[in-house]
């Protein structure tokens, strides 16, 4: 048998993080609002930037992504479907309502080949790297 610590105060978090991930996340639904924030990994590889969120149940056409002064704007909504009344709900943990979330792109970002694709309840955009444009360069002491 484990020893698992019990922890009362359930409202404590973790990190720093996890309180605005909190904040946001609950706070917002719990006072009759309609909002959510997609958990979201940024990723960096040789030639691209990749945005993934986490959007499960949405349609690729729910989302609208611009670029506007170096800034890519994610944003969409995932409208609560309770059109079957011989359903009750004892339980709703998923987070319905509008989403935004916004990145400032990196100088050497090609915002005008940046594409997107929604596969499996996660939405990929991927923002090339310019190759004429060079962030770091090493220069030799003569």
């Amino acid at each position: 048998m484990n020893i698992i610590r019990y922890n009362t105060n359930d409202f404590a978090p973790a990190s720093f993080s996890a309180l605005v991930d909190r904040f946001f996340n609950d706070s917002i639904t719990r006072a009759g609002g309609s909002a959510f924030v997609p958990k979201t990994d940024v990723v960096e590889t040789a030639d691209t930037y990749e945005v993934h969120l986490a959007v499960p149940g949405l349609n690729k056409e729910d989302f609208n992504i611009e670029v506007n002064d170096n800034h890519l704007t994610i944003s969409g909504e995932r409208k609560f479907q309770n059109e079957k009344k011989e359903k009750s709900y004892h339980a709703i943990e998923t987070h319905f309502g509008s989403f935004s979330r916004s990145f400032t792109l990196p100088e050497n970002a090609d915002a005008s080949k940046i594409n997107a694709r929604y596969n499996n309840g996660i939405l990929e955009v991927t923002i090339p790297k310019d190759e004429k444009k060079v962030l770091k360069q090493t220069i030799k002491v003569s």
